[in-house]
């Protein structure tokens, strides 16, 4: 399992611990990656219901210190935006991910992104576009089955316009990405190894998010135990990558969650 360590470069991200000032991003990444993140995922809008709309000129000016910061590593950094502009020059500066909430919908950006090398995450939501909403979203009973249609959609035009299967990492969408009923956040956990039908990497992404906070009536700020239960639960049921505010914790727990199952004989 690897870790996405959540580098937010917004003034409105719906955890405001997380939230970090462009001038610390540099900093911020180096925490991340010292607090045992794999890959540094850098967010610069936010895609909560109350965020503000960023322009791509802007997304590039706020990730510009990160990607010169680790030029050399840029195999561990990550683009969180689903701005076909801001992809495109992430793709051209040769960063390892691009992670797009809602999974690359245009055929062309597609098309341009076969040329590259770097993975893509590709994320469901029931929002055909822009930022999450709190409108009703998918019933518990069929939110499996919607998220593995599109994901077959998507993967078969992602092949068609040229990407590679390995390049493609899914993610199922949590929270709001899912729908404002909590229930269908924890029926999709409950159901992860299913999602892993078409034969890909899988990345969850529950930090913080309101189906926890409802679930515990905690606050963002206090929900860190909340979080690292179902992020100790998606590890378990196979997830390949975990996408979390907290790199230090999940790693810790990680750890002794996998001995204890070494000596269990698991």
């Amino acid at each position: 399992m690897k870790i996405f360590g959540i580098l937010n470069l917004t003034e409105d991200s719906f955890f405001a611990d997380s939230r970090t000032p462009l001038a610390e991003a540099v900093v911020g990444a180096e925490r991340l990656l010292a607090a045992g993140a794999d890959v540094v995922d850098v967010g610069p809008a936010a895609s909560n219901p109350d965020a503000a709309k960023v322009s791509a000129e802007e997304e590039l000016r706020r990730i510009a210190p990160v990607l010169a910061h680790l030029a050399d590593r840029l195999d561990q950094v990550s683009i969180d935006t689903y701005l076909a502009e801001t992809q495109l020059a992430a793709a051209a500066r040769g960063v390892g991910y691009l992670n797009d909430i809602h999974g690359f919908p245009d055929a062309r950006v597609r098309e341009a992104l076969a040329g590259f090398d770097c993975r893509l995450v590709v994320m469901h939501a029931v929002q055909a576009e822009g930022l999450a909403t709190r409108e009703a979203g998918l019933e518990p009973d069929r939110a499996v089955e919607a998220i593995l249609d599109f994901f077959q959609r998507r993967v078969a035009e992602l092949e068609a316009a040229g990407v590679a299967r390995d390049r493609i990492i899914l993610d199922p969408g949590m929270g709001f990405f899912l729908g404002a009923n909590p229930e269908t956040s924890f029926r999709v956990l409950a159901r992860l190894p299913e999602l892993k039908a078409l034969g890909l990497p899988l990345l969850v992404s529950v930090s913080r998010k309101s189906f926890l906070r409802a679930v515990a009536g905690v606050s963002a700020e206090e929900a860190g135990p909340a979080t690292l239960a179902g992020e100790l639960w998606a590890a378990a049921q196979g997830c390949d990558y975990i996408r979390t505010h907290d790199p230090r914790g999940l790693k810790q727990a990680w750890a002794v969650w996998t001995a204890t199952q070494v000596q269990a004989g698991r």
